[in-house]
């Protein structure tokens, strides 16, 4: 255990966390995405939700501010438009760590096209369908 890291965080992840450069891309996913043969080392998070692990994540990783979308989901297959309640809650949890950044998303296909690059996936216990999303490391700026 370590001060102000959250223990839902274990030291591979941390570590995973750590080596992420700006640019580099890092997926939360529920327990149905397909995640152990995309390319990517997997960080298993059973038993814990998809949000649970985003506002986690989120205390540690900063996000892109040099693109649009730094936060992506994945959209309901055969409706684009839908908003499933486990995007409601990504909302929620960005705006409590990166005030104005929005959240997007793409298409099913294009969704694990971008996961097969990522840097890290973390496979989580949720049961909620769409509870997958994207994450663009940004930038610490020194102070001053």
């Amino acid at each position: 255990m370590l001060k102000l890291i959250p223990p839902i965080l274990g030291p591979d992840l941390l570590a995973a966390l750590r080596a992420m450069g700006h640019g580099d891309e890092i997926v939360i996913v529920d327990a149905n995405f397909p995640a152990e043969f995309l390319g990517p080392d997997v960080h298993r998070a059973d038993g814990l939700s998809a949000t649970a692990m985003l506002d986690a994540i989120l205390t540690l990783l900063p996000l892109d501010d040099f693109v649009d979308e730094a936060a992506i989901g994945m959209q309901v297959v055969g409706n684009a438009q839908e908003r499933p309640p486990i995007f409601g809650e990504f909302e929620t949890i960005l705006a409590r760590h990166e005030p104005g950044r929005r959240f997007s998303a793409i298409e099913r296909y294009a969704f694990y096209d971008r996961a097969r690059q990522a840097a890290a996936i973390v496979q989580t216990g949720e049961a909620r369908l769409y509870g997958n999303i994207i994450l663009k490391k940004g930038v610490i700026r020194p102070v001053g």
